[in-house]
C-alpha cells in the first residue's frame, strides 16, 4: 500500500484500494465535462431537500435521473426510494451502486399510477417541468397519492424567468416552468400549507422571486 507525506489522507489511499474510485452518473458526467459549476448548483439543491427531511423515515424522490444527489438525501433519512421513467438511468444506477450506499431504486412513470407503498415525504427536483401542462395534475395526484397524512413534499423546478437565459439543451425539455406565484397556486390544491423559496446559483433564500433562477415548494398538510 502507498502510503501519503500526511498520516491523515491515508483513508483516501485505503478506500480508493478496498473500494476503487467512484463513478460520475450518466447526466453528472457529462456537466463536469460540459460546465462543471451546474454539478454544484444540482447538488446543493439535494442539501436543502436533505436538511427539510432530515430525520424521516421513508423517503420517495421523483424523477431521480442518475441518482447522483440522491447519497445526500440519504445520508439524512431512515429509508429512501428512488424512481425514474428511463430504464437507461435506472440500469445504470444499479450497475455502479456503492455497496454501501445501497437504495431502493426502479423504473416507474407516474403518470401510469402512484408508487406502492407508504411514504412519510417525498422530494422531485428538477422533473415538473418536464411535464406537460396537461398531465401536472395527473402527475402530482399520483406523486401525493403514496404520502401519508402527515407527509411533507418538496417540488423544485426552473423559474418560469430563467427561461430567457437557459441553455438551448435545456429549454428542449423545459415545458412547464412556473413563476413563484405560479407554483404556490398550484401546490396549494393539494396541501394546505406551501412555503416558497427562491434559488440562485447554489444559494437559496427568500428574495424577490422574478430574480430567482430556481425555485422551491416545500409542502405539508396535504388535502385530502
Amino acid at each position: 500500500m502507498k502510503n501519503s507525506k500526511e498520516p491523515q489522507y491515508q483513508v483516501c489511499i485505503e478506500s480508493a484500494e478496498e473500494y476503487g474510485f467512484e463513478r460520475l452518473g450518466l447526466r453528472s458526467s457529462e456537466s463536469w465535462i460540459g460546465d462543471p459549476k451546474h454539478l454544484v448548483f444540482r447538488l446543493s439543491r439535494y442539501k436543502f431537500a436533505s436538511k427539510m427531511l432530515s430525520g424521516r423515515d421513508h423517503v420517495l424522490e421523483i424523477g431521480c435521473g442518475d441518482a447522483f444527489g440522491t447519497r445526500i438525501v440519504q445520508a439524512e433519512v431512515k429509508k429512501l426510494t428512488a424512481i425514474d421513467f428511463d430504464p437507461i438511468f435506472i440500469d445504470d444506477i444499479k450497475e455502479h451502486m456503492h455497496p454501501s450506499w445501497g437504495f431502493d431504486v426502479h423504473v416507474h412513470d407516474m403518470l401510469d399510477g402512484p408508487v406502492k407503498g407508504d411514504f412519510d415525504a417525498l422530494y422531485s427536483l428538477d422533473v415538473l417541468e418536464h411535464i406537460a401542462k396537461n398531465d401536472e395534475h395527473i402527475f402530482l395526484q399520483n406523486a401525493f397519492a403514496s404520502l401519508v397524512d402527515n407527509g411533507v413534499a418538496i417540488i423544485g423546478l426552473p423559474s418560469l424567468e430563467s427561461q430567457e437565459h437557459a441553455s438551448s439543451q435545456s429549454k428542449i425539455g423545459h415545458v412547464n416552468c412556473k413563476s413563484a406565484p405560479q407554483l404556490k397556486s398550484l401546490m396549494e390544491e393539494y396541501f394546505h400549507n406551501v412555503f416558497i423559496f427562491s434559488m440562485n446559483d447554489e444559494v437559496v433564500h427568500t428574495g424577490f422571486h422574478k430574480m430567482a433562477h430556481y425555485l422551491f415548494a416545500v409542502c405539508a398538510n396535504r388535502r385530502l
